[in-house]
């Protein structure tokens, strides 16, 4: 066969050796999670532990300390006008806003001496999930690569790692639910169904709304696929697939039904509808905004009426506009441009029907997020597990394309993963050498032009090479160097 490009050795060696080691699927796993905490304790002394910067940080703080000291919500304190602050309700109790998944993430770090810790391992579960999902839906080799790429990308730099915002639970409970998917299909053990379920009930106390809407196709999905089984199989499969699932998302309701009435004394009533009551912006884009509101301070008055309506404008006037900007944003964090370039490939995944159905909640998902104003990288949680799914079974179509008779897809496949691995050193040199800010902002707005300049000097390499080993035709040359 003929030689897919420079390197050849080195990488066939690499890619032998990472196969034979993913073949032990519960020591790849593991292995991902602890590098994921050993490499970030490593950068410790230039990247020290996140200090909180933004008002939601707090109010996570917040629920951290609630619930390490055995509470889920604190009594208001009779001088809570003096203390209120933002995305806090003080009435009828003193709480976070948010639901308690992340809270509870960091006040496990708390107990363990600082609540970052629970950042730390949160994140460190995620790849975890995410390489264990990734082993139910392609072979165990594209699964390793599949973990390295979420741990390079969230696990060390992102603001999922050095904040307190959240966002590694969220992903997790999804990988849960999209991993056990495949599995329980395949082989219908009660086990399955358990972390489909125990991945949903994370989802609910994460991103309930993202999660629902994230969770519904496949729930659909399973439900439809147990229904269409023959009679004896069916009882089976209602046995020991559906009511441990139905099970386990009762426990869930009952939990959030129980956590909304120790803090807001209602069952169905979550914490942010009381927050969303001192807020004017609207919700969804169909709604319109509330008129201004009279706070008791300034700070109050500047940021719901100057700071959100200027980021987020609930109308369909401001659709076009909100859904460039959340797709620009969501592009940049999850994907970026290296590893877009797979997707090329979709139309060749989409011939399996399984990945059809994760291409319609993609969709979903996508739907949901643009018609919610409110938007950051940690909303679209749950969808990044279907968009890695996607984008490992593009990689593998894209490493078999061929073109002449050459491995075209085995270099550029390369050249994708290995841009993707090389991105982590630039952002933490961008972090560690302060004086060199400027240039490492140029390179990330420019970060096409940080793509193609390598590319390009690979094949002048390649043209190089190839015309000096043998004589041949410059249009040969020339789709020689691409490979």
């Amino acid at each position: 066969m003929p030689m897919p490009g420079l390197g050849e050795p080195i990488f066939a060696w690499l890619e032998q050796k990472s196969a034979q080691f993913a073949r032990n699927k519960r020591l790849a796993v593991v292995t991902i999670g602890a590098v994921s905490i050993l490499a970030r304790v490593a950068l410790l002394p230039w990247l020290p532990v996140p200090q909180p910067k933004v008002h939601d940080e707090f109010s996570y703080l917040l629920a951290a300390d609630t619930f390490a000291h055995g509470r889920l919500a604190n009594p208001p304190h009779p001088l809570w006008i003096f203390f209120d602050t933002f995305h806090v309700i003080q009435h009828p109790t003193y709480a976070s806003m948010y639901p308690p998944a992340q809270g509870i993430a960091l006040a496990v770090g708390k107990l363990l001496g600082l609540p970052w810790f629970g950042v730390l391992l949160s994140v460190a579960a995620m790849c975890m999930a995410f390489t264990w999902m990734l082993q139910g839906w392609v072979p165990p080799e594209w699964a390793l690569l599949g973990g390295i790429l979420v741990w390079t990308r969230f696990g060390v730099f992102s603001y999922w790692m050095n904040s307190y915002w959240g966002g590694a639970v969220a992903a997790a409970g999804a990988a849960l639910v999209l991993g056990a998917l495949p599995r329980i299909w395949d082989h219908q053990r009660l086990r399955d169904a358990i972390v489909f379920g125990l991945g949903a009930g994370i989802l609910a106390i994460s991103r309930p709304v993202e999660g629902a809407i994230f969770f519904i196709p496949f729930g659909a999905a399973l439900l439809w696929w147990a229904l269409r089984l023959d009679v004896p199989a069916r009882g089976v499969a209602m046995r020991r697939i559906v009511l441990p699932i139905v099970a386990i998302l009762a426990c869930t309701a009952g939990f959030i039904g129980y956590y909304n009435w120790r803090v807001t004394r209602n069952p169905v009533v979550f914490p942010h509808f009381i927050e969303q009551r001192q807020i004017t912006t609207a919700i969804f884009l169909w709604q319109h905004d509330k008129p201004p509101i009279p706070y008791a301070n300034p700070q109050f008055d500047d940021f719901y009426h100057n700071f959100l309506p200027s980021l987020y404008q609930a109308s369909w006037a401001a659709a076009e506009g909100q859904w460039w900007y959340k797709s620009t944003d969501f592009w940049e964090f999850f994907l970026g441009p290296a590893l877009s370039i797979p997707f090329l490939a979709l139309p060749w995944v989409l011939k399996e029907p399984r990945n059809r159905l994760l291409l319609v909640q993609a969709a979903l998902s996508a739907i949901g997020l643009w018609v919610i104003v409110y938007y950051h990288a940690h909303y679209a949680a749950p969808l990044m597990a279907t968009v890695f799914v996607l984008l490992m079974q593009c990689l593998r179509v894209l490493w078999r394309f061929r073109f002449f008779g050459r491995a075209v897809g085995v270099g550029l496949t390369r050249l994708i993963v290995l841009f993707s691995l090389l991105i982590g050193p630039i952002y933490f040199a961008q972090a560690a050498i302060s004086r060199s800010a400027a240039l490492f902002e140029w390179s990330h707005r420019h970060s096409v032009l940080a793509v193609a300049v390598p590319l390009l000097v690979l094949l002048l390499l390649r043209v190089g090479l190839s015309l000096a080993r043998r004589p041949v035709a410059p249009w040969r040359a020339y789709l020689i160097a691409g490979c």
